[in-house]
């Protein structure tokens, strides 16, 4: 089947999916219209785990070089905890910059015939004809929107705010680092992203903002406050801010139907996940690849976008799950951040958990450990974690 697909969005799902599509059949008339200049990108950098990248030498192993090629790697999580700092080995991280990877994806998008079409925003009024329309576009989708009834668009919003911000400071491991104010806790999550920069993304919880006047300031006041706050880690390094001073709270994006007509969704058009688990890039892509597939399979585009669908989200049922209950876990900080570092630490990597916020911290923390080595306590884990999501589900 050989049809015609009209990408709106050109961040890396939307320029994924039609490097795989164009591999599928070179015949394919794929055009990915980005409203924004090429290069032109938010964010600093991205994270993703070895069973991505292994995903991507599967299905393109010429991009996934230039990835893995570009990319930079840690082997565990260090915690700074007021004045002491623990480390955890884990499973290897990778860091790119968003710039680069979408550098990477489009080169080799237009090595294999994609039209590339820069500033040029695609507007629900003015949709070219196509077999297929994808809406790549973002949480913020212009294409959803216009059709949020149809799709069932959710959006929730968490407690706490957040800063997306890059530094010089070159970290060697993914680092957290929460810091203690008169008006209570602000944390980070840092890690590189290539050999001058690394992500750093603050948060805090309102009061907290409010208390320290960071809601008031403008963008240089702020950045100014939290290098002091965070020193220790910085080393004198500086943070790199946006071109905003705002601080948001995370939305949780879900949509009850994924297609409309020919309309599809992919990414963060589709669905989001907190940024504490670090898979949004990895879930976009996944969306790209699960389509691809879908799109192969099926004879007719309706059958393929139907699958495509019900497969994703399947998927994403465990994802969701980790990020909400991650999310949580940063809004329930109170409740851990007194217990021994290395304690404290070992329950930050255990925040997935559903059992963990009915159980008293060191109790859970004593239960863990001995699960480690007893397969009857293991099993007792998963047997009570579902009934204890089915109560908080039923108590909200």
């Amino acid at each position: 089947m050989c049809v015609k697909v009209v990408c709106v969005g050109g961040g890396p799902a939307g320029l994924y999916l039609a490097i795989l599509l164009k591999r599928q059949n070179p015949s394919h008339d794929i055009t990915v219209h980005e409203r924004d200049p090429e290069g032109s990108t938010y964010g600093w950098g991205v994270t993703y785990w070895r069973a991505l990248l292994d995903r991507l030498h599967a299905l393109d192993p010429e991009s996934a070089r230039a990835i893995e090629e570009s990319s930079v790697r840690w082997h565990q999580g260090v915690a700074h905890v007021r004045d002491r700092i623990t480390r955890q080995p884990g499973d290897p991280g990778h860091g790119i910059g968003r710039h680069r990877l979408l550098e990477i994806l489009a080169d080799r998008a237009r090595s294999l015939g994609v039209r590339l079409e820069f500033e040029d925003g695609i507007t629900p009024d003015r949709l070219p004809e196509a077999d297929l329309v994808v809406a790549a576009d973002g949480i913020h989708s212009a294409l959803r929107t216009r059709h949020a009834d149809d799709f069932g668009t959710e959006a929730t919003e968490g407690r706490n705010h957040y800063l997306w911000l890059g530094t010089t400071r070159v970290f060697d491991s993914f680092t957290f680092a929460f810091v203690e104010t008169e008006h209570g806790w602000v944390w980070c999550y840092g890690y590189p992203y290539d050999a001058e920069h690394s992500t750093c993304v603050i948060e805090c919880a309102p009061d907290t903002l409010a208390g320290l006047g960071l809601d008031a300031m403008d963008g240089a006041d702020q950045l100014a406050l939290l290098e002091k706050l965070f020193a220790r880690i910085l080393d004198g390094h500086a943070l790199i801010g946006g071109a905003t001073a705002a601080w948001p709270a995370f939305r949780t994006l879900t949509n009850r139907s994924w297609h409309h007509g020919n309309l599809v969704l992919l990414g963060d058009a589709a669905h989001t996940t907190h940024y504490s688990i670090g898979a949004g890039t990895t879930l976009a892509l996944e969306d790209a690849m699960c389509l691809a597939d879908t799109l192969r399979e099926h004879g007719a585009v309706p059958q393929a976008l139907a699958a495509y669908e019900r497969r994703r989200k399947a998927e994403l049922v465990s994802a969701q799950s980790a990020a909400r209950l991650s999310a949580q876990w940063y809004e329930q900080l109170p409740r851990y951040i007194d217990l021994p570092p290395h304690r404290m630490f070992a329950l930050l990597g255990q925040r997935h958990s559903p059992l963990l916020p009915y159980v008293p911290p060191q109790l859970y923390y004593g239960i863990d450990k001995a699960a480690g080595r007893l397969e009857v306590l293991r099993r007792f884990k998963r047997w009570l974690g579902p009934r204890a999501a089915r109560a908080l589900h039923a108590r909200s």
